[in-house]
């Protein structure tokens, strides 16, 4: 005989049953989800009926609408455009401002690099325009001294 036929049966009936938990999460997800769907469908559904109830109004008014909401549009695009400006504007001059002032800030190491390459690439194309400037004088000097004799 097996160990499972000693056991009372109200023992047997506690160990089958799956534990609650697992039981109040699906219960709960079911009935906010099932609610949640039901609101949507309202709210699709009465922002139809308004859609339909709007239209002949907006009809009648969609020559004041149509100019006033293109200006609000453009009003509003202007603002947030020049305070973007704004935005950048402070940031870019409050990251010279640290700069100047010594504090490094992100990427400021990034330009210290660039500047000295460019320094060292400006420092080889002097060097070769003097030396092209003394060739120059050079010939000059001796096509002077040609044209003498």
């Amino acid at each position: 005989m097996s160990n499972d036929q000693n056991k009372p049966m109200t023992q047997k009936l506690y160990e089958s049953v799956p534990s609650s938990r697992p039981t109040a999460k699906f219960l709960t997800a079911t009935t906010l989800s099932a609610t949640l769907l039901f609101l949507s469908g309202l709210t699709l559904t009465w922002t139809v009926i308004a859609l339909i109830m709007a239209t002949p109004v907006m009809v009648l008014f969609s020559p004041v609408l149509v100019p006033s909401a293109i200006v609000i549009f453009l009003v509003i695009t202007g603002f947030l455009f020049s305070g973007g400006c704004g935005v950048a504007a402070i940031t870019a001059l409050s990251w010279i401002y640290n700069y100047v002032q010594g504090k490094h800030p992100l990427g400021a190491d990034k330009l210290d690099y660039a500047r000295d390459m460019l320094a060292s690439i400006t420092r080889g194309v002097t060097e070769k325009a003097k030396e092209y400037g003394q060739y120059v004088k050079l010939q000059a000097r001796e096509v002077a001294q040609g044209e003498r004799s």
